[in-house]
């Protein structure tokens, strides 16, 4: 993660640190904005399919944890609410691939993100996410980073 070590994590740095699955394919984050974030994931054996291509579900899991990080910069917990991905080429055992996360719009409680997944510069995946803000829901700071979990600061009858 690119940020200088006497400042505060934000909150798509919180989330990303707490993202165990993500860390654990090896996945990087490397820049976050608001509204904007850069991932790197090499390609390993493990994410190959019987084709000896990369599995699709990973190449999604790349683009859709950029799409989390650009959509939780804004600080409320943001989830997805949906995602479609086109797969523009296959990408192979020891590619890096780099996700890059931009937001279009936000209305209310709802956004949309692009998200370019790239070897170099060819194009591998094009991802369009939509997100949703939990009404009332903020990370849980009480926990160390990697055990966050989100709590409602409103009451079930205010919701």
């Amino acid at each position: 993660m690119t940020q200088a070590r006497d400042t505060a994590l934000g909150p798509a740095q919180e989330m990303f640190a707490a993202d165990a699955a993500s860390r654990g394919l090896g996945i990087e984050l490397l820049e976050v904005g608001t509204g904007s974030a850069v991932l790197r994931m090499a390609v390993t054996p493990a994410m190959v399919n019987g084709h000896r291509i990369a599995h699709g579900g990973f190449l999604f899991l790349l683009a859709d944890t950029a799409f989390a990080c650009a959509c939780n910069s804004h600080g409320p917990v943001t989830v997805a609410a949906g995602a479609d991905v086109d797969f523009v080429a296959p990408a192979y055992e020891g590619d890096v691939l780099v996700a890059t996360a931009t937001e279009r719009t936000r209305f209310g409680r709802s956004g949309l993100y692009d998200v370019s997944v790239l070897r170099g510069d060819e194009v591998i995946a094009e991802f369009r996410g939509r997100s949703r803000t939990v009404r009332g829901a903020q990370p849980d700071r009480s926990q160390p980073v990697g055990s966050q979990q989100v709590r409602s600061t409103q009451s079930k009858e205010s919701r």
